[in-house]
């Protein structure tokens, strides 16, 4: 790739080797070159800049989890080499918890989930939105996201988690590419947050799989119409808008996409965030998808549970 180290074939192996470089190889280090100077990192808990803020996230997260593996299911890319590629990479970590932001050491095995969409040009990335499953991850430690959301204001961090007003934007203005599975995706979104939930039934395969926030994981269009259905109804009037599309098609698999989406608005109504308090929310949020011959066959979603439910107390009495 032009630009590019030659040890990197295409952008997935570039993806792949300099994660598993970095994060199982423990070479801190390389994220001199692998990171811009003025990198820019989006989490749904805010905002981060600079290659140093990157590193010392890096040590802190091993700290915690130091036998972290990070298995990568795929890379999902558009651009070319001219003007940067957008990679969403979707990761399955196993890590063994050691203590640290997370609480106190519980040596308890986890199994959670990441999507991190990264923009790379010229051997660097500058610019990147990151949302990892922190639901499943205290789940697994015996805590719930409210619970957790709450001792953490309590510990004196009444910091909002990233709004629109707060966001930024950095080097990457590209929204994607139009190719008709990315294309399908959306409008399977479009149509769920405009109400429309029989599109699941159309759209979706009968024995579809689906990884959803909190570590679940179920199948079938009742599920995933149960989980669309319970996010739109805790937030009926909130904006609902693509971000960001990709639709690829690749030898020896299947076509696929990743949408990057929020939902802005009013905390109004019942569903996975309990009663109603009219709070303002900002959903950062991100779905991949594969289809075959009859739909919708695979469908990860993921959005911080924490970082909501952190909005919701910031601005309610039950804080």
């Amino acid at each position: 790739m032009k630009g590019f180290d030659p040890q990197f074939a295409d952008l997935p192996e570039y993806i792949l080797k300099c994660t598993a470089m970095i994060w199982e190889g423990r070479q801190i280090s390389a994220l001199d070159w692998h990171y811009g100077d003025d990198l820019m990192v989006r989490t749904p808990q805010g905002i981060s800049h600079g290659n140093g803020a990157g590193k010392a996230n890096t040590m802190a997260t091993l700290t915690e989890f130091p036998d972290r593996q990070l298995f990568g299911e795929d890379v999902i890319w558009s651009g070319n080499e001219e003007q940067g590629f957008l990679s969403s990479h979707r990761i399955i970590s196993t890590a063994t918890h050691h203590g640290g932001a997370f609480g106190p050491a519980t040596g308890k095995k986890l199994t959670f989930r990441t999507i991190a969409d990264t923009f790379c040009h010229n051997n660097r990335v500058s610019d990147e939105w990151l949302i990892r499953d922190n639901g499943a991850i205290v789940r697994q430690l015996g805590q719930t996201p409210e619970n957790f959301a709450r001792a953490i204001i309590a510990s004196g961090d009444a910091s909002m988690p990233l709004t629109p007003q707060t966001d930024l934007i950095g080097p990457y203005r590209g929204l994607g590419n139009d190719n008709e599975w990315g294309e399908r995706h959306a409008a399977i979104l479009n149509r769920i947050m405009a109400f429309d939930f029989s599109v699941i039934a159309e759209e979706y395969d009968r024995a579809c799989q689906l990884f959803l926030p909190g570590g679940l994981q179920s199948h079938g269009r009742d599920d995933a119409t149960a989980f669309w259905l319970g996010l739109r109804s805790a937030f009926p009037s909130a904006k609902f808008t693509v971000e960001h599309q990709i639709g690829r098609e690749d030898p020896m698999m299947s076509p696929r996409s990743a949408i990057r989406w929020s939902l802005t608005g009013k905390h109004e109504g019942w569903g996975p965030f309990g009663r109603p308090t009219g709070t303002s929310i900002h959903v950062m949020g991100v779905s991949h998808a594969e289809f075959g011959p009859r739909g919708l066959r695979s469908e990860t979603t993921l959005y911080d549970e924490i970082a909501i439910w952190k909005q919701i107390l910031l601005q309610s009495s039950n804080s």
